[in-house]
């Protein structure tokens, strides 16, 4: 596996390595890999000639300081669970690298999907993450980049951004990858603790008797159905349900024929942010 800190070194093998017509695939991350990760190589290696992951913390998508200080970086392991799986390149550069010592986001219009649910309890959270794709996407040139449905708002945001900016890549969402008892794999789940981890499968599980309530109750039950099922449980703080159009993330108040609704929940376990949605 090559392994480049520089914009400059990746682009000059990745244009020698197109120069003899190899397609390339993007799986962009921030560490703390899992097998939700190694899915998503996988699935790269299949469609590509050469799949590049990058690890960044992007500073900029963070709201809070604690967050981006106690985001797990995992960086010897990482290393070692791309290799294997034989992804060809690894881009992992510093602050600096993508910076420049100007570390500010870019402002984005993502025609108002940016200010439904994640966007209203993260302020300049998707204005981060668009600085940090297009950047990524300016310096790799992918072919196609590869993203995990989990953050099934941020997939849409960053579908927006390419048809908005007209950049020549293909945008390919991927399926949530779950523990075996349901719970979503994401990088926060190693911040657990033990009654913790025991607990956050009833998220899935909840979200599973949502689809099928639906079939029998009307939009507003469910939800206040989910909303006393979490004040009851003591482990955790619920931030925020919602049952919105899969295109526009609008919220909807009553189910609609022809439309793809799914739900989103975001939960806190003590200061752990954990989110998950599911097509209905």
């Amino acid at each position: 596996m090559e392994i480049f800190n520089t914009k400059q070194e990746i682009k000059s093998y990745l244009t020698a390595q197109k120069e003899r017509g190899k397609t390339v695939g993007l799986v962009p991350t921030m560490g703390a890999l899992h097998q939700g990760h190694l899915s998503l190589v996988n699935k790269a290696k299949r469609k590509n000639d050469i799949v590049v992951v990058s690890i960044f913390v992007n500073p900029t998508q963070f709201d809070k300081k604690e967050d981006l200080t106690n985001y797990p970086k995992t960086i010897e392991n990482d290393t070692e669970l791309l290799k294997s799986v034989s992804c060809h390149v690894l881009f992992f550069p510093s602050v600096e690298e993508i910076y420049e010592n100007q570390l500010l986001s870019e402002k984005f219009d993502f025609d108002g999907l940016e200010h439904k649910m994640e966007g209203k309890f993260r302020k300049g959270h998707f204005d981060g993450v668009g600085t940090i794709v297009k950047t990524l996407f300016k310096i790799i040139e992918p072919n196609k980049a590869y993203f995990g449905q989990k953050d099934f708002q941020q997939l849409q945001i960053i579908k927006k951004m390419v048809r908005k900016n007209r950049l020549n890549v293909k945008i390919k969402g991927c399926p949530i990858f779950r523990e075996n008892d349901g719970l979503a794999m994401s990088s926060r789940n190693t911040r657990l603790s033990a009654k913790q981890r025991a607990d956050a499968p009833f998220i899935y599980k909840t979200l599973k008797k949502v689809r099928a309530k639906l079939i029998s109750e009307n939009i507003l039950e469910v939800t206040e159905w989910v909303e006393n099922q979490f004040k009851k449980h003591p482990s955790f703080n619920l931030e925020y349900f919602t049952i919105a159009d899969e295109k526009s993330l609008e919220t909807l108040k009553n189910k609609e024929l022809n439309k793809k609704y799914r739900a989103f929940i975001a939960v806190f376990a003590s200061k752990i942010r954990l989110i998950d949605n599911i097509r209905l």
